[in-house]
């Protein structure tokens, strides 16, 4: 059975309520999108989303290298952000 999409607009509309668990997640360094997902249970589509946002408005950064995998990075913007 394949999980329902959430209609993106209600995605967008929880970017400031998840600032902060992304935030938390990166504090003990940076993280994919998929790890970053995992850690706060969440689709990695919507992670996408809201770290997307968060790099808009300076809260996280994306590192300049992709992994082995071709993830990029993210990080926190502030050191103790949070």
């Amino acid at each position: 059975m394949s999980e329902t999409l959430r209609d993106p607009r209600e995605v967008i509309r929880e970017e400031p309520l998840m600032n902060q668990p992304i935030l938390r997640a990166l504090r003990g360094g940076p993280l994919t999108i998929p790890q970053i997902a995992d850690r706060i249970g969440y689709p990695a589509r919507e992670v996408l989303i809201w770290v997307m946002g968060m790099r808009r408005y300076g809260h996280v950064v994306e590192l300049p290298e992709a992994d082995d995998d071709g993830y990029y990075g993210y990080a926190a913007a502030h050191e103790g952000a949070l």
